[in-house]
């Protein structure tokens, strides 16, 4: 991978972007979307064995939630999908605001993020 990765996906009528650099071995990931981007949640996971025994990988998170805001879903989705597709430590900061969001918007825009998230840990693998 060079320095840094993006992918863009639009979901509810708004522009998502995912934007991915590495810093040594571990991953910084930015989630910025909607009407107003903004940082209202941060997440950093850290890779280990799952504690299923079947030899697959799990990651144990921090999440540092900024008051009022519900973007650690978003966040911490991206930083656990690419911590264990990568087996190393990945923070993910970011935030997707719309006014007056509905449900079927809040579905688009999980799908298209969760979407994002697998073409990157693909592209990094």
């Amino acid at each position: 991978m060079e320095r840094m990765l993006t992918k863009k996906a639009t979901a509810a009528g708004y522009t998502m972007e995912v934007t991915v650099m590495k810093i040594g071995e571990d991953f910084q990931i930015c989630l910025a979307g909607g009407e107003k981007p903004h940082i209202g949640c941060v997440v950093q996971a850290v890779p280990r064995e799952s504690l299923t025994g079947d030899g697959s990988w799990s990651a144990t998170s921090s999440v540092w939630n900024r008051t009022g805001h519900k973007d650690e879903v978003l966040c911490r989705m991206l930083a656990e999908k690419i911590c264990c597709a990568c087996r190393t430590v990945t923070v993910c900061t970011g935030g997707v605001h719309i006014d007056r969001i509905t449900g079927e918007q809040i579905r688009e825009i999980v799908d298209a993020v969760e979407k994002m998230g697998e073409e990157i840990a693909q592209d990094l693998r």
